[in-house]
């Protein structure tokens, strides 16, 4: 039976979710947005340090670290622009060994304002 963790450290309007289904774990995707529900302003480095940061509150409620992540599911608005960028605190948060991964370039993110989302899928025993 599936178990569900929300935690209001996570984004509102809704809090972030993740579901654990045997060791794995799977987390909504976050966005760039303030647990109080407001967007960080500034640039894609700031919002993926958040959408980070988010994520981290929702598997450490869940249980888990962000070193249990065996694959990361990247969105980003403008590949091309920003990939660099978001790639480089990728590398300062993530902790090696760093999980797989897939960065897509989509045209929009559904919340207003931001340019990086990121789900995460994470195990242990």
């Amino acid at each position: 039976m599936p178990e569900y963790t929300l935690t209001h450290d996570a984004p509102a309007p809704l809090p972030g979710i993740a579901v654990k289904a045997g060791g794995f774990l799977y987390t909504s995707g976050s966005v760039g947005m303030r647990p109080d529900g407001t967007m960080v302003s500034g640039t894609v480095q700031d919002r993926t340090r958040q959408v980070l940061a988010n994520l981290r509150a929702v598997v450490e409620a869940s249980g888990y670290t962000l070193g249990h992540t065996v694959k990361a599911t990247c969105y980003l608005s403008d590949l091309e622009r920003d990939f660099e960028a978001f790639n480089d605190v990728w590398k300062e948060v993530m902790p090696n060994p760093k999980p797989a991964r897939t960065c897509i370039g989509v045209a929009r993110l559904p919340a207003g304002g931001t340019d990086v989302e990121i789900e995460l899928v994470l195990y242990k025993d």
